[in-house]
């Protein structure tokens, strides 16, 4: 395996690939997505498709390709998962302090008052075909965190191994996807509360062959607003941070969206996530505060319970 690595999106962005020759190659293609994301996507940059539809003030906004395929997946998402996953939870992150790029915002604010507002509801996006326009209701803010990241990776990988046909693995920042034939063996992955952790962090070392995996967790993006903790997984219901049981789950699946869909509403779903996840068939990997880590649908155990 061969790999390489920067910064954007505000994370880390890894391309491994199995042939050596094909680094360079694997490397260009994945920037490209990466930078197609971020001009669709973001919340934080003033020239942003995305930015363009959320100060449009309720009118309806022809939108480009990418940004009209995220939000489909946004919607599904929010389909799938009874609403857990909400992509209309943008005016609420902004609500607990969540309004800049997560390195600029400042860690604690004591002076700040913490109000909660729920969801609009993702039933009220209208999304039609050919063009592509988006009708948002007057205020309501999308944010695409929970699904583009995971989109973008599946889209990279695809990508790359399009480029150099040879097998490739895409992390953004912990959302994992793979196209092509692994190498030999597989891809060596290390599941952590954290992706930027040290390799001797707390956690699992896996080997995955294709698909997608991600991992959900609310120990990483945690800031403080009037002496309260808070973290960037909302209960859409509420506007609230999620309250669950587990501070860290990971899933595997056949893509990294529907990987990061799963994760993302376990979290959500807090108590009944475990059940809820049991049902989709999905191999998960669930970590409880105080570190107890619960294994289902065949998530490799023996691997775990080895290290």
């Amino acid at each position: 395996m061969f790999s390489t690595g920067w910064r954007a999106l505000g994370t880390s962005v890894v391309v491994a690939v199995a042939d050596a020759d094909a680094l360079e190659a694997a490397r260009d293609a994945v920037a490209l997505e990466v930078d197609a994301l971020d001009r669709a996507c973001s919340r934080f940059r003033d020239d942003s498709d995305l930015t363009r539809l959320n100060e449009a003030g309720g009118l309806p906004v022809v939108v480009s390709p990418l940004l009209a395929e995220a939000i489909r997946v946004a919607l599904r998402a929010a389909r799938l998962t009874d609403g857990d996953v909400d992509p209309t939870v943008g005016g609420a992150l902004e609500a607990i302090g969540y309004d800049v790029d997560f390195s600029a915002i400042e860690p604690d604010r004591a002076d700040f008052a913490l109000k909660h507002r729920a969801a609009p509801g993702w039933t009220n996006v209208v999304i039609t075909d050919l063009p592509a326009l988006v009708t948002l209701p007057p205020g309501t803010v999308l944010d695409l965190g929970a699904t583009a990241k995971a989109l973008g990776a599946d889209r990279a990988a695809r990508a790359a191994h399009a480029a150099t046909a040879t097998g490739v693995l895409v992390s953004l920042g912990g959302d994992i996807a793979m196209a092509g034939r692994p190498p030999e063996g597989g891809w060596p992955v290390r599941i952590t509360d954290d992706h930027a952790a040290h390799l001797d962090a707390p956690g699992q070392s896996i080997t995955v062959h294709g698909g997608g995996l991600a991992t959900s967790t609310t120990t990483v993006r945690r800031w403080q607003r009037g002496g309260l903790p808070v973290h960037h997984i909302l209960d859409p219901r509420t506007g609230a941070p999620a309250d669950s049981p587990y501070r860290t789950i990971s899933v595997a699946a056949a893509t990294c969206v529907d990987a990061n869909t799963a994760s993302t509403a376990a979290i959500v779903r807090g108590r009944s996530g475990v059940d809820w996840l049991e049902s989709t068939g999905l191999p998960s990997r669930l970590v409880t505060h105080d570190g107890v880590v619960v294994h289902l649908n065949r998530w490799p155990v023996a691997a775990e319970l080895a290290a």
